[in-house]
């Protein structure tokens, strides 16, 4: 019986992998029904779990899962105190807790990108659940932990994927990686579109230095050779300027 649940586990693994994505270690969201259920018939969740799906395991459980045992019976608190030993994920009910079962709705979303396994006891969650694709399922049953074959919905999603008319969670994710490297994404438009602010700083210290002035162009020198020759003109005295001008008029003898 035991090899017939590891072989079936086995085979849903495989789907979840191949179909949706999903890779280790998986992350196991749990509710307090299911720790009460695993107390009840003495079950070591992390022992056994781990085991079951073959694989590396990281437990998991919101905030709103645990403020909903606290507000319940006395009976609860042991399931309280196994639940308080896993970690605890960021849901949006921070302030304001609402059930465990619509938090965990709500962790999934449409198409549960986180990759999650729910394990609960809560049989109206488990009806939602089965109508949101790519979900496995855990619960306990006979003093056993069981992984629900894939839902309805699962099945056809995978079936459209096939067909072409979807477009599976691989698929989305190299087409998003293709236009972000293209630049078509939105993020990248957005960004384009901004105008980004200069930053307020220092002035270059080099513009702030006084500009050197450019020394003027030497003209060559002259040889001497192309040096003018200036025209020395002999000053005459007195005396032989009157003899000059006698001897260029001799009537006047």
């Amino acid at each position: 019986m035991k090899i017939k649940r590891q072989k079936h586990a086995k085979k849903t693994i495989s789907f979840y992998k191949y179909n949706f994505c999903f890779r280790e270690p998986f992350q196991i969201l749990i509710d307090g029904t299911f720790c009460q259920a695993a107390l009840k018939n003495k079950i070591q969740i992390k022992e056994q779990l781990p085991k079951y799906l073959m694989g590396e395991v990281q437990f998991c459980t919101t905030n709103c899962a645990l403020k909903e045992l606290e507000t319940l019976a006395k009976d609860l608190y042991g399931a309280k105190l196994i639940l308080q030993r896993f970690q605890i994920r960021k849901c949006k009910h921070v302030k304001d807790p609402v059930p465990a079962s619509e938090c965990l709705l709500s962790m999934l979303g449409e198409t549960n990108p986180h990759h999650y396994f729910i394990a609960t006891q809560d049989q109206e969650l488990t009806k939602a659940l089965k109508k949101i694709p790519g979900v496995p399922l855990l619960y306990i049953i006979l003093n056993t932990m069981v992984l629900d074959k894939p839902s309805e919905r699962s099945l056809k999603h995978v079936q459209a994927v096939q067909l072409g008319e979807l477009v599976s969670p691989s698929q989305q994710s190299s087409i998003k990686a293709l236009k972000e490297k293209e630049g078509l994404s939105k993020d990248s438009n957005d960004r384009r579109g901004k105008k980004r602010k200069r930053k307020s700083s220092n002035p270059n210290p080099l513009s702030c230095l006084k500009k050197k002035k450019k020394p003027m162009p030497q003209q060559p020198k002259k040889t001497d050779g192309e040096k003018k020759k200036r025209s020395r003109q002999r000053k005459r005295r007195p005396a032989e300027a009157k003899e000059a001008a006698v001897s260029s008029n001799p009537t006047t003898a």
